[in-house]
């Protein structure tokens, strides 16, 4: 029976915490996950034991059991042992129980007493001898717990999450979207992604049912009438010679509606107005929003007949004297 270092698999120490051991897993099982490689037998056994030691390391009462008897079962293997034969000692003494040297005690474990407490389970279906001897069971079925002789509880293991990557127009991005996601088993899942994604951004979706999360990199596609500056959207408003000379009002469109914008005599091209609140929403706080700022973009006029190019010769006169 192969004796498995479930720390060494997952390349933490023996003192990491729930954090520490999570995230080592993750980091693992995304690296050798099947699906990434595909008939690479080497990777799927790196996976099924990287599977294994979490399941034993995220579980508080397992992590407990194999934190105690881990090395006396490294010990009991190498010599050959029966399983009646396991050191007893360090579960403390009890009737029948002789001290030993080393001030604890041992004593003899029937076989009907090893079966109770390890279980007595079938093969593991891709787990080691080793986690089959000390916790029994089958993954996924009903397993005895072994904090007791009696109670029962389910023993999921876990997946590593799905990433992929989705594209979204800047109207998705401001009114939010959703997506239907397929997995390799054919499962067809609805994410929805929020208001106000930029490229780059994260969707996290909680896996349920023994599902892993689902992980979604947002990508937003250029849009023809707004640049993205962050939560701000910069937009150019066409404003007239005579309008921008004389002053008056242009339409401005917001991504929700579109709102009229007073443009002061003198307008210069290129003069850019601050719009507080029209832009796109917070990530975080969709309630907020960023502004969106209008570009003066002044329209000189063409094909003028002769009786306006004259009048502008006149102004032009008037300008000079």
């Amino acid at each position: 029976m192969d004796v498995k270092d479930y720390y060494t698999t997952l390349g933490v120490a023996r003192g990491a915490d729930e954090k520490e051991i999570k995230k080592a897993y993750r980091k693992l099982a995304q690296k050798y996950h099947p699906d990434k490689n595909p008939g690479d037998k080497t990777a799927e056994q790196r996976f099924k034991e990287i599977n294994e030691a979490y399941t034993v390391l995220s579980d508080p009462d397992k992590r407990a059991k194999y934190d105690r008897f881990g090395a006396q079962w490294e010990q009991y293997s190498r010599t050959g042992g029966r399983p009646e034969d396991f050191d007893w000692g360090r579960w403390g003494g009890g009737g029948g129980a002789a001290p030993n040297q080393g001030g604890g005690y041992t004593r003899t474990l029937t076989p009907e007493e090893f079966e109770q407490l390890f279980g007595g389970g079938g093969g593991m279906g891709g787990f080691s001898s080793f986690f089959d001897t000390l916790f029994g069971g089958r993954p996924g079925a009903r397993a005895s717990s072994p904090g007791g002789m009696g109670g029962m509880r389910e023993m999921n293991m876990p997946s590593p999450p799905l990433e992929a990557s989705v594209k979204v127009t800047l109207d998705e991005a401001f009114h939010g979207a959703a997506r239907m996601l397929e997995r390799s088993d054919g499962t067809r899942l609805e994410v929805n992604i929020p208001r106000g994604v930029q490229t780059g951004s994260k969707v996290r979706m909680r896996g349920a049912s023994g599902q892993g999360d689902i992980v979604l990199t947002v990508e937003v596609l250029p849009d023809a009438r707004y640049v993205r500056e962050g939560d701000h959207l910069r937009v150019n408003v066409p404003v007239d010679l005579y309008t921008a000379v004389l002053g008056g009002e242009v339409e401005v469109p917001a991504p929700d509606k579109t709102v009229a914008l007073r443009i002061p005599a003198g307008t210069q091209n290129g003069k850019v107005f601050r719009l507080r609140g029209l832009g796109m929403p917070h990530l975080k706080k969709p309630e907020q929003r960023g502004d969106l700022l209008a570009v003066a973009d002044v329209q000189t006029p063409t094909h003028l007949n002769e009786h306006e190019k004259k009048l502008f010769e006149e102004l032009r006169q008037l300008r000079n004297a």
